[in-house]
C-alpha cells in the first residue's frame, strides 16, 4: 500500500493542474462487480496521464454502500492497489475518495479512506439538505481532521443542494480544505464559490477544480477577479474532476496541457477553443442525457467505455437506471460529428495490456 501524501504535497500537485476522472463502476452482464474491467479502467486513466482518480463518487454509484451489494471497501481497495502499481516518485497520482452521509457515516467513510491510503476526501453534502450552514461547516471541520478535504458543489439535478455564498465564505476558512470541485452547472453559483475563495485571501491555499461538465473549456480558460488588480484577487481553475473525463481521458489530458501552456505563455485565446468548448458541451449533453434531466448520466459514461471494450455492459446497480430513449442514437451522433474528441485508437492499442 502506498503512503498517503501530506496536505502540502497534495495541494502542490493540485495547483499544477490535473485531469481527475470520476471513476465509474464496471459490472458484468449479470450485474455483478467486474474486477478485471474495473482494474483495466483504472490502468487506462493512469496510462492516459490522469493526475488523480476519484472513487466512490457519483459516477461510481452511491449504491456501492448498500449492504445488499457491499462494494464500498472492495472498490476503494482495488482502485488504490491499481493506482499504486502505476505511480512512482516521479509520477504521483492522487487518490481521492468520495464521502457522503451525515457526520457519523461520513467520518467512518473518511477513516476507511485514510486506512486504505487515500490522499483526499471529496465531501458530498447532497444528503444533508435539511441541515443548517452551522451543521455543514462543523461536518466539514470534523472530516478535515481525518484527511484533507475537497469541497464539492454538486448541482441539484443529480442530488446536490444549493450552497450559498455565506456557506462557502465560512468553509474556505477551514485550513485543511485544500480544493473545491465546482459542479453547480450554474454560473451565478460558480461565481459564489470563486468569490468566497478570493475574498478569504486563501487563493494560494485552495485549488479550484471544475466539475461543470457543461462548461469545461471556458472554466479552464478563464481568469477570475473581483474589481481588484492585485495578484491576490486573481484565480483560475487548476484542472477538473469530471465525469466527462471518465472517458476519452487521454484527449482530456492533451486539452488541459494545451490550455496550461497557453496560460504560461500568456497567449491570446485562439477562436478554436470556442469551437472545442462547444463540441465538448454538445458531446457531454448526449453522454450525460441532459435532455432527460441527466437520467441516463451514469449509463451514458458506461456506454462509451463499453464501446471501447473497457466494460462488458453499461449496466448499473440500480436496474431502473438505463440509457434513455434515443440516448444511444444521440451518442452515435456526437461520435460521428466530433471524431477527434475520442481516444479509441489509444484504448485499442493498450487494451490487452490493461486486461493482462
Amino acid at each position: 500500500m502506498s503512503k498517503t501524501m501530506n496536505p502540502d504535497a497534495c495541494l502542490a500537485l493540485l495547483k499544477k493542474g490535473l485531469v481527475i476522472p470520476a471513476h465509474p463502476l464496471a459490472l458484468n452482464k449479470y450485474g455483478k462487480f467486474d474486477e478485471n474491467s474495473q482494474r483495466a479502467i483504472t490502468r487506462y486513466y493512469c496510462d492516459a496521464g490522469a493526475g488523480g482518480v476519484a472513487v466512490a463518487v457519483h459516477s461510481t454509484q452511491f449504491e456501492i454502500r448498500d449492504p445488499k451489494f457491499d462494494l464500498h471497501k472492495p472498490v476503494l481497495e482495488l482502485a488504490q492497489e491499481t493506482v499504486s502499481e502505476r505511480e512512482s516518485d516521479n509520477h504521483p497520482i492522487l487518490k481521492i475518495a468520495g464521502v457522503i452521509g451525515k457526520t457519523e457515516q461520513a467520518l467512518k467513510e473518511a477513516q476507511l479512506a485514510s486506512d486504505l491510503g487515500y490522499d483526499i476526501i471529496l465531501v458530498s453534502l447532497g444528503g444533508l439538505r435539511e441541515e443548517s450552514n452551522d451543521y455543514l461547516i462543523n461536518h466539514l471541520k470534523k472530516l478535515s481532521e481525518v484527511l484533507p478535504i475537497m469541497g464539492f458543489y454538486l448541482q441539484p439535478a443529480v442530488g446536490g443542494i444549493i450552497l450559498d455564498y455565506n456557506f462557502w465564505r465560512r468553509a474556505v476558512e477551514l485550513n485543511n480544505l485544500i480544493a473545491i470541485k465546482i459542479a453547480a452547472f450554474n454560473r451565478y453559483q460558480t461565481l459564489d464559490v470563486i468569490r468566497a475563495v478570493v475574498e478569504s485571501g486563501r487563493s494560494d491555499s485552495i485549488a479550484l477544480y471544475t466539475g461543470n461538465d457543461d462548461n469545461i473549456i471556458f472554466d479552464l480558460l478563464g481568469e477570475f477577479n473581483f474589481n481588484d488588480e492585485s495578484d491576490n484577487s486573481r484565480i483560475r481553475f487548476s484542472g477538473g474532476l469530471l465525469g466527462h473525463w471518465a472517458f476519452w481521458t487521454s484527449k482530456a489530458v492533451e486539452q488541459l496541457e494545451t490550455l496550461k501552456k497557453m496560460h504560461d505563455n500568456k497567449a491570446l485565446m485562439d477562436s478554436s477553443f470556442i469551437s472545442l468548448a462547444t463540441q465538448i458541451t454538445d458531446a457531454n449533453s448526449a453522454v450525460f442525457d441532459a435532455s432527460n434531466s441527466f437520467a441516463g448520466c451514469i449509463p451514458g459514461i458506461n456506454e462509451i467505455l463499453r464501446r471501447q471494450g473497457l466494460m462488458q455492459t453499461n449496466r448499473t446497480l440500480n436496474e431502473k437506471e438505463k440509457l434513455s430513449k434515443g440516448q444511444s442514437e444521440n451518442i452515435d451522433r456526437v461520435y460521428l460529428a466530433y471524431a477527434e474528441l475520442n481516444d479509441d485508437d489509444f484504448v485499442k492499442m493498450n487494451l490487452d495490456n490493461w486486461f493482462a
